[in-house]
């Protein structure tokens, strides 16, 4: 069979395939990866629990904010990580109110040194981080104290689980 004109000159060139220029892919592909890595760190927030402290699960929507957290564990009470009470002590307790809590969250709405500090100030809210076994009145008492002192939006944290597995 005859060939045509076309191929016989491409036979004679001897072309080859066009090259892939790759500068520019890796190019886009860079961009990508920073446009990844600073979306996904901007949007987690973890609020970081003691090992001692075991949180009841909720299925949830919404993250939680940066606002002044309080654990409550199986032995005492902690606000922004400084020990505050005992929960044998608060158990005890018949008023409402802890007075070392309310001590305690008066000097942070006092002591407002920076930027983030001050947004978690002014926000007038409490994280309520507390183990699932603490007896239902010592939480009741915390709260009451928190909204004593002028925060008055209480969240409590729980564990994000699957809405499939309720």
């Amino acid at each position: 069979m005859r060939t045509s004109r076309r191929m016989a000159r491409m036979k004679r060139r001897k072309t080859s395939l066009p090259k892939l220029n790759l500068t520019s892919l890796m190019d886009v592909f860079t961009v990508l990866v920073f446009f990844l890595i600073f979306n996904s760190s901007a949007t987690v927030e973890t609020l970081q629990t003691p090992k001692q402290i075991k949180l009841p699960e909720s299925v949830v929507e919404e993250k939680p904010r940066e606002t002044v957290v309080i654990f409550v564990g199986k032995e005492e009470v902690l606000i922004q990580g400084v020990p505050v009470a005992r929960v044998s002590d608060i158990e005890a307790m018949g008023n409402v109110e802890i007075e070392p809590i309310g001590v305690r969250l008066a000097e942070l709405s006092d002591s407002v040194i920076g930027l983030s500090t001050q947004a978690v100030a002014e926000s007038q809210e409490v994280t309520v981080l507390a183990d699932k076994t603490v007896p239902f009145n010592v939480l009741k008492k915390v709260m009451a104290t928190c909204t004593a002192q002028g925060y008055t939006r209480v969240s409590l944290a729980v564990v994000q689980k699957s809405p499939q597995s309720t």
